[in-house]
């Protein structure tokens, strides 16, 4: 399938999109391609967001930070582990986001579900489609890497009739989406979003595929778990797991990670209506239901998931405390504290039995990503540190001894 055809079998439509334009800490979610790029201005996380307003907008209500963990993740109404009690092949987990495609598909809900699917010249590389109908939902499976236009095509979705949507999409993409939701008209819009801190190119991407296996065009699936180990799956059927910390991170260039990506305060896609993520699913799939179009969501997949109630175990503390030593060191310029490589695979064992685990996991997840906002804005763009960072971080950070300088703060 190439740019602008459409596979009428299945209803995957892929269409063209224009050239992106230069911005400073650009994620590419798109909008910078469409027929109004200066909306990028009132629409960018990274420029001047408002989370509190939009959190009111969309949910009725900002975070509360009296109620537990809503200082961490965002609104919601409730929050459970899940997984589909029929796990969907080539799923990247059992497929529940999926599935809630093809079920608002099937049910005529929506005339289309705005998501990305992989390149034909590139599995790993992510390309924005429009799929209308639950069959073509099976090739949008699965985890892609890389900057990813998916807004580039809300105007054309309209043009071609769609005004009932559903959008999956990763925080940097639902925020600007819901920044631009009320002046673009759909008559229904579903949101259902995926977590997301660290993301690079795709060709970056391939280089830290090469360092994990001599044939890395032969990796057909990545996911970094909960239980500190990345899973890998091969063409031939083989499955690799490997620790954190034996992964070969010192071997990638300090600028593998873009500062968008590092400078990130939106870890658990607080914008979405129901967020379905792993951090605090402990093996199994973690959802926040965030508002009433959230459940609508949920209700949906009846029988076919299994709900049950997040755990936590463990403490956070000491890992954050010993991340933001780090963080400070690297982005001082300063050599990261090595490990001996004989520690490495003991610590690697210890980790999944008394590091931070399920909700604690999470917690400690959000905790780092606002560490390395406030480290790193500090050490390379100062000047942005008042409009980027929400109060909500600097709450966070107190019991760490971060806080806000001259200037810094709201």
């Amino acid at each position: 399938m190439t740019q602008g055809q459409t596979t009428g079998d299945i209803g995957v439509q892929a269409l063209p999109v224009g050239a992106a334009e230069p911005r400073n800490l650009c994620t590419d979610c798109g909008i910078s391609r469409s027929d109004d790029p200066k909306a990028c201005g009132r629409a960018c996380q990274f420029i001047q967001p408002d989370y509190p307003a939009l959190e009111a907008r969309v949910h009725g209500r900002a975070r509360d930070p009296n109620r537990p963990d809503e200082l961490h993740f965002g609104p919601f109404r409730r929050m459970v582990r899940a997984r589909l009690s029929a796990p969907r092949p080539g799923a990247q987990w059992t497929g529940i986001t999926t599935r809630l495609g093809e079920l608002l598909l099937e049910r005529g809900a929506v005339d289309a579900v705005l998501t990305m699917a992989p390149d034909p010249e590139d599995s790993w590389r992510p390309m924005p489609v429009l799929v209308t109908k639950a069959g073509g939902m099976e090739k949008v499976r699965g985890m892609r890497m890389g900057y990813a236009p998916l807004l580039a095509l809300l105007k054309p979705a309209l043009e071609l009739g769609y005004k009932r949507l559903a959008v999956i999409g990763i925080p940097c993409q639902v925020y600007a989406l819901r920044a631009l939701e009320a002046e673009l008209g759909f008559e229904k819009l579903y949101v259902i979003g995926t977590p997301c801190s660290d993301n690079t190119t795709t060709e970056s991407f391939h280089q830290f595929l090469a360092l994990l296996s001599d044939r890395p065009e032969t990796i057909t699936y990545l996911e970094f778990r909960a239980d500190y180990h990345v899973e890998l799956r091969f063409s031939d059927g083989r499955t690799r797991v490997v620790p954190f910390l034996l992964l070969p991170i010192s071997k990638l260039p300090p600028d593998f990670f873009p500062l968008t990506c590092r400078t990130c305060v939106d870890y658990t896609n607080v914008l979405a209506d129901i967020t379905v993520g792993y951090m605090g699913g402990e093996g199994e799939q973690w959802l926040l239901v965030r508002n009433e179009r959230g459940e609508a969501l949920l209700d949906m997949l009846g029988e076919e998931v299994v709900l049950s109630t997040p755990g936590s175990a463990g403490k956070r503390a000491g890992p954050v405390k010993g991340f933001l030593a780090n963080v400070e060191r690297a982005a001082g310029g300063l050599p990261l504290r090595g490990m001996p490589d004989w520690v490495r695979p003991l610590v690697g064992w210890l980790m999944p039995k008394i590091g931070p685990r399920g909700l604690e996991f999470a917690r400690a997840r959000v905790e780092m990503k606002a560490v390395e906002t406030v480290l790193h804005l500090r050490r390379q763009e100062p000047r942005r540190m008042k409009s980027m960072i929400p109060a909500h971080v600097w709450s966070l950070l107190k019991p760490y001894g971060l806080e806000p300088g001259d200037g810094e703060a709201h």
